[in-house]
C-alpha cells in the first residue's frame, strides 16, 4: 500500500506536518511513542482511531526519510 494511503503533508493540518490520514495525529509523534518504549497495543487502545497499518506507515515513511537523507560536505 503506497503511504499516500495512510500518510498524508496538508498545510491545513498540524502546520503541514506528515499526519495518519483520517487524524490529527503526527507521524513524529507516532514515531516518539515508539521511540519512548511504547507498545503497539498501548498505542492502539489509547488512540481508537489508529490501526496497526498506520502504525507500520509511520514507520515506513521514517525509513524512507532515512534512507532519502544526504549529507553534502562543504568546503571550508
Amino acid at each position: 500500500m503506497p503511504l499516500s494511503d495512510r500518510i498524508i503533508v496538508d498545510p491545513e493540518i498540524l502546520a503541514g506536518k506528515p499526519v495518519v490520514r483520517g487524524t490529527r495525529l503526527a507521524v513524529e509523534f507516532i514515531l516518539e511513542l515508539l521511540a519512548a518504549g511504547r507498545s503497539e497495543d498501548y498505542i492502539l487502545t489509547n488512540y481508537p482511531g489508529l490501526t496497526r497499518e498506520d502504525i507500520l506507515a509511520c514507520l515506513s515513511y521514517a525509513s524512507y526519510l532515512a534512507h532519502e537523507y544526504r549529507a553534502y560536505p562543504i568546503p571550508a
